[in-house]
């Protein structure tokens, strides 16, 4: 590995560092807002905004340390960002942690939305929760492979990464399903809104593959630079729409559909 090839200059540094305190901010605004609205929902729906507030935690508590790794990753000489001598080198190590805990979460809340129920909603949940993890877990081999790393290996991180795709392939078939279920049971306002988490869970969801597959350029002789501010930003891009302004249609669905059923919050 050549050390030089890391180097950064003071804006590409500042604007990573700057995009994953956002990233982390951004989970701790939507964590208050997901705890202040719980109530405003029926009590059937409560389960998802309960879920909604775990994802939240979860995800500003790993993506601050997260940030912090980085911070920890690289000196600046006066000039430049380097590596720092001994430390351990940045990777997205973090995230992958945080998706194992927060996808399958993220995925079981909108059953509670959507109003399946009994055989069915375990049915979802026990497929949501097997593809869900086993697209993290193996997009989390896949990454230590990647190229830029000590052990890059392009065959063995494409593997991992389309044998994670077919898992996310899997989700995506579920999720259209539930939603599409859910709507036919609403109508007016509450009805618009849940239909158009389907094409946000789409573009957010897509953007993970894209990020994953960065690494790719450096290949192609594209500046580490380049490749590492481009992924980081497409990243936290994708983390706060799938979870902050996906969690937030579903709170604001639920509290239409309470709404309309006649709940009258305390």
């Amino acid at each position: 590995m050549n050390p030089d090839m890391f180097t950064l200059s003071v804006e590409a540094y500042e604007i990573v560092n700057h995009v994953l305190t956002l990233g982390f901010a951004a989970m701790g605004a939507a964590l208050l807002y997901f705890v202040l609205t719980k109530n405003t929902v029926l009590p059937k729906y409560r389960t998802s905004a309960v879920l909604s507030v775990v994802v939240m935690v979860s995800a500003f508590l790993l993506l601050y340390v997260q940030r912090v790794s980085w911070e920890n990753a690289y000196d600046f000489n006066g000039e430049a960002y380097v590596l720092s001598q001994g430390a351990d080198l940045f990777t997205n190590g973090y995230r992958y942690l945080n998706w194992l805990i927060d996808v399958p979460m993220l995925l079981i809340q909108i059953l509670f939305v959507a109003g399946i129920a009994g055989a069915a909603r375990m049915s979802y949940m026990k497929r949501f929760t097997f593809s869900g993890a086993l697209m993290i877990l193996t997009g989390y081999v896949g990454q230590f492979y990647e190229p830029g790393r000590l052990n890059a290996s392009v065959s063995a991180w494409t593997i991992w990464g389309l044998i994670s795709t077919a898992f996310f392939i899997h989700v995506l078939i579920l999720i259209t399903k539930v939603i599409k279920e859910g709507a036919e049971n609403m109508e007016g306002m509450p009805k618009q809104i849940f239909s158009a988490i389907l094409p946000l869970f789409y573009v957010s969801w897509w953007l993970y593959p894209i990020a994953y597959a960065a690494p790719l350029l450096l290949e192609n002789g594209t500046s580490y630079e380049t490749v590492i501010v481009s992924q980081q930003v497409i990243y936290t891009i994708a983390d706060i729409s799938s979870k902050v302004i996906y969690g937030i249609m579903l709170t604001i669905t639920a509290t239409l559909l309470s709404q309309q059923q006649g709940f009258a919050q305390d």
